[in-house]
């Protein structure tokens, strides 16, 4: 079986490959004979693959790692019961009555559980299966890797600067100047996401199934998925803010595509010191129109990653995809550039579970419903800057 480095260097052979068939076959008006188009399409469909072979590796390589970590802390010289106690949620008893009540239907609850009701009256996730979950969360969902995380307990309040504060010179003695820097203040509230997962009978009630793995990889894909949806596109109305939503549009197409000078001036339109750790956001069919992209000096603007998790590079910046970027379309804001990490991600509480009773019990088949309560908005609008095609949605424009 090839490893990883070995498909890596397989994939930039082939996308070199392509390159050069591609201006090998391209006549003077930059077309491609049909022949010539499906040959080519079939080279790109094939490196398009390997990327997926290899991003499945990393994933497991990343599992395996993980897997292989110590399941006990090694005793350093340290007093018997000097380690304390784990209590509440984060005790083993707790995360095995949890278990235990899920596989009853929540018809075996044990006393222990009763501290982890919350005002819905579901139960509290315990810690551990909590922080998996969170990490579920972060590998499926690029903001949450790039943004920045905030653990709330309330309304939480962040200031920024509405006015900058203006530097001035002065005669000898003169008086000093004091500008009007002024600040305001961006809320990070709390809003609802429910989310639901169906298991047979049969599977619930066996006791060789990993309940425990099933639930965390099941929720976790959900809830990941309607929160990078809404990360992005979200109205603020009921549910986050979304990134698109406050963002600033630095570059509107001139046609219904993209060019490569367009992309060079968007990322010129980011302010210098945002572009230290900048990015670009798109989805896969946009990736795909960008790949085929020359600068000035006929070279391709997308260069694949030969470093393992190290993200393909546009213009020597990362790109990330996502299928919730919308796609080239007139109206559509089809490409993100900036520092996520001043997109804030607020997380109120802990994550909890409930039965859906009588729901799906003709299917022979029982839900439970997890629940989290998050936020997210966009605090420096001027720190991520969108591409837009040009018209209006609709076909408007």
């Amino acid at each position: 079986m090839a490893t990883i480095m070995e498909l890596r260097t397989k994939r930039a052979q082939l996308w070199e490959g392509a390159k050069a068939f591609l201006d090998s076959h391209t006549d003077k008006d930059g077309k491609l004979s049909a022949e010539d188009a499906a040959a080519y399409d079939r080279m790109e469909a094939e490196v398009v693959a390997l990327g997926k072979d290899i991003e499945r590796m990393e994933r497991q390589a990343a599992i395996d790692a993980e897997l292989a970590k110590p399941t006990a802390e090694p005793i350093l010289n340290a007093p018997k019961g000097a380690v304390p106690e784990k209590t509440g949620r984060a005790s083993d008893d707790y995360r095995k009555a949890m278990l235990s009540a899920i596989r009853s239907r929540f018809h075996n609850v044990s006393d222990i559980l009763q501290e982890g009701v919350d005002t819905d009256g579901g139960y509290l996730v315990p810690e551990e299966m909590d922080s998996r979950l969170i990490d579920v969360l972060e590998e499926e969902n690029i903001l949450r890797s790039l943004g920045t995380k905030l653990a709330t307990s309330g309304e939480r309040k962040i200031n920024i600067a509405a006015t900058k504060p203006v530097a001035s010179w002065i005669e000898e003695g003169g008086a000093l100047d004091f500008g009007n820097a002024t600040f305001e203040q961006v809320i990070l509230d709390a809003h609802k996401l429910h989310v639901a997962i169906k298991i047979t009978e049969e599977l619930l009630y066996d006791s060789a199934f990993n309940l425990e793995s099933y639930i965390i990889e099941q929720f976790g894909k959900v809830l990941s998925n309607a929160e990078e949806n809404a990360f992005l596109n979200g109205d603020g109305n009921h549910k986050p803010t979304g990134l698109l939503t406050t963002a600033q549009v630095g570059v509107t197409t001139s046609g219904n595509t993209i060019t490569a000078d367009e992309l060079i001036e968007l990322v010129y339109k980011l302010k210098r010191p945002y572009r230290k750790n900048a990015a670009f956001i798109v989805n896969d069919q946009t990736l795909a129109v960008i790949r085929t992209l020359k600068d000035q000096n006929k070279a391709y603007i997308w260069q694949p990653s030969y470093q393992m998790e190290e993200p393909d590079r546009l213009l020597g910046y990362p790109v990330y995809t996502t299928p919730y970027m919308p796609a080239i379309e007139a109206g559509s804001k089809a490409v993100a550039f900036g520092d996520y990490a001043y997109y804030n991600i607020g997380d109120r509480g802990t994550r909890s579970i409930q039965e859906l009773r009588e729901l799906f019990a003709g299917n022979g088949m029982i839900a439970y419903v997890m629940k989290e309560r998050v936020d997210g908005k966009l605090v420096l609008p001027e720190a991520v800057q969108i591409l837009k095609i040009k018209g209006t949605t609709g076909g408007n424009g």
